[in-house]
C-alpha cells in the first residue's frame, strides 16, 4: 500500500537492524520516518510530535502515563511490532483516543526454535552440554527420549501453534491440543492434533508447549493444581509469555520431580532483565535464579522471535498498519 502524500511514523525503541530496515522499507511506502533507539515512554513522546502514528517494540511497557503523553502530542496510532500487546494498556489506549495494532510475522521463527527446546529438553542438552564444557564426558545417567514415542500438547493453535505442529508431524508424535477460543470444537480437518479439554491435555501429555497469548483469562493458566496434574516426569516448553505459568509452582514441581524438564524463552518477572547485560548488577528474581541453576531447566532470553525474516515482517507490517490507519483516517 501507499500513500499520495509522505506519511510520518516515530518508530521508537529501534536497534541498529530495525533502524536500518526502517530506513530501507520506508522510501518504498512513501513513509517518512522519525527512528530512535529511545524507548518510548512519558519523557520521549515529544519526539512523535507532527506525527499521528507510531511504532514501538515489545520490551518496554507503555503505561497510562505515556499513552496520555503520546495523545497531547497529536498520536492517534499505536502498533506494536509484535503479536503480543500485553505490554500496552490498550483499554487506557482507547480512552485517550489512540487506537492499538499489532503485527503478524512469520511463525516459522518461534516454531523452530520451539522444537529445538523441546528436543533439548527431553535429550537433557543442558546438563550434557554442561559436562561437556568441563570436559566431563560421561553419559547421562538418565537417557534421554524420542519424540516418536511421546505425546505432545499444544496449548493455543494459532499461527505458531499450528506451524510448531506441522514441524512434529515428521517426528511421528501423537499430538492433543486446546485451544481457550475454541475449547469443546473438533480440531480442523486434516489438523495433526486431537482437540480435548485442557485437563485431559495436561493429563496425558509427556511434553506441553505453550503458545496461547497472554490475557486476564490465561495468567497463570498452568498454576499449582494443574501442574500437579500433570504426568509425572512430563516436560514444559513456553515460547508465549512468562506469566501464562505460576513460575514459584513450577520451581516446586521441578524439585520434587513431578516434572522432568522445563524449556522456557520467556519467564514471569523478565522485565527488565532479558534485553539487558546483567553480568556485573544482581538479578533479584528468585524464581529465575534458581531455574538457572536446575540442570533440567533451559532458559533463554525471549529470543524465539529473533531472525531476520522475522525482523523484516515486523517492520514492514507496523509500517503498513499505519498506512491502513492514514487511509481509514485520512478525512478525519
Amino acid at each position: 500500500m501507499t500513500s499520495s502524500a509522505p506519511v510520518g511514523i516515530t518508530a521508537f525503541g529501534c536497534g541498529r537492524d530495525e533502524a536500518a530496515r526502517f530506513r530501507e522499507l520506508a522510501p518504498r511506502f512513501g513513509v517518512t520516518p522519525t527512528i530512535t533507539e529511545a524507548a518510548v515512554s512519558e519523557e520521549t513522546a515529544a519526539l512523535a510530535a507532527g506525527n499521528r502514528c507510531v511504532s514501538v517494540g515489545h520490551k518496554t511497557r507503555v503505561t497510562p502515563a505515556t499513552l496520555r503523553a503520546l495523545s497531547r502530542v497529536g498520536v492517534s496510532y499505536l502498533s506494536t511490532r509484535s503479536i503480543g500487546y500485553d505490554h500496552i494498556d490498550v483499554d487506557h489506549a482507547g480512552r485517550v483516543g489512540i487506537s492499538v495494532g499489532n503485527v503478524c510475522y512469520s511463525p516459522d521463527s518461534v516454531a523452530d526454535y520451539t522444537v529445538m527446546m523441546m528436543l533439548m529438553a527431553v535429550r537433557h542438552a543442558k546438563s550434557t552440554v554442561r559436562r561437556a564444557d568441563l570436559h566431563d564426558y560421561r553419559l547421562h545417567d538418565v537417557r534421554g527420549r524420542e519424540l516418536r514415542d511421546l505425546t505432545v500438547g499444544v496449548v493455543g493453535t494459532g499461527r505458531i501453534g499450528t506451524a510448531v505442529m506441522e514441524r512434529l508431524r515428521a517426528f511421528g508424535c501423537r499430538m492433543v491440543t486446546y485451544d481457550g477460543h475454541r475449547a469443546g470444537e473438533p480440531g480442523d480437518p486434516g489438523s495433526p492434533g486431537d482437540a480435548v479439554s485442557l485437563g485431559e491435555l495436561l493429563r496425558s501429555s509427556d511434553v506441553v508447549t505453550l503458545h496461547a497469548p497472554l490475557t486476564a483469562e490465561t495468567h497463570h493458566l498452568l498454576d499449582r493444581d494443574r501442574i500437579q496434574s500433570m504426568k509425572r516426569g512430563a516436560y514444559v516448553v513456553n515460547t508465549g509469555r512468562g506469566a501464562l505459568i505460576d513460575t514459584t509452582a513450577l520451581v516446586a514441581a521441578l524439585e520434587d520431580g513431578r516434572l522432568g524438564g522445563v524449556a522456557l524463552d520467556v519467564v514471569e518477572g523478565e522485565e527488565g532483565v532479558f534485553y539487558a547485560d546483567r553480568r556485573d548488577a544482581p538479578v533479584d528474581s528468585k524464581p529465575l535464579l534458581r531455574l538457572q541453576e536446575m540442570p533440567n531447566a533451559f532458559i533463554s532470553p525471549h529470543t524465539a522471535f529473533y531472525t531476520d525474516r522475522a525482523l523484516s515482517d515486523t517492520v514492514e507490517n507496523s509500517i503498513t498498519n499505519c498506512l491502513e490507519f492514514e487511509s481509514r483516517n485520512q478525512h478525519v
